[in-house]
């Protein structure tokens, strides 16, 4: 049985089985939440997509690296804006207020993008060259 969140069919948590139910029991386990996000049952109905994206955010979103979690975040709320992706942004915007940015904050993220999508598409337009010494942008 299936439910409408999306403009295609979903795989309901409540009939989930196999490898669908496995992946969404990890999901739950690892987010550390009690349900199933949409974007995660629209995938289901190809589990072998919902395993391999499921895998490839776990190696990036959740495992330790270099870059701590609200670093991650907040360059995924940034390629969620440039995307234009409101569930995306729904979702990230959440996750670096959680991560204890607040409004202000906030604000100065989008004032970022704001000027740098700006700034490479003056870029890319006038198809300017790579500067023949370094410099590390606004006097930093």
């Amino acid at each position: 049985m299936t439910e409408k969140c999306t403009t295609t069919d979903v795989v309901d948590e409540s009939t989930a089985a196999g490898k669908v139910r496995m992946i969404y029991d990890d999901i739950k386990k690892t987010l550390g939440i009690d349900f199933i996000p949409n974007m995660y049952k629209a995938m289901a109905l190809n589990p072998d997509y919902l395993e391999l994206t499921w895998n490839r955010v776990q190696a990036v979103m959740t495992k330790e690296g270099k870059l701590d979690k609200n670093t991650k975040d907040i360059i995924a709320l940034t390629v969620s804006i440039m995307s234009g992706s409101n569930y995306c942004i729904d979702v990230y915007n959440g996750a670096v207020s959680n991560n204890g940015l607040d409004d202000e904050a906030l604000t100065e993220i989008y004032a970022i993008i704001d000027i740098y999508s700006g700034l490479n598409r003056f870029n890319v337009a006038q198809q300017t060259k790579k500067d023949e010494k370094p410099w590390f942008g606004c006097g930093s």
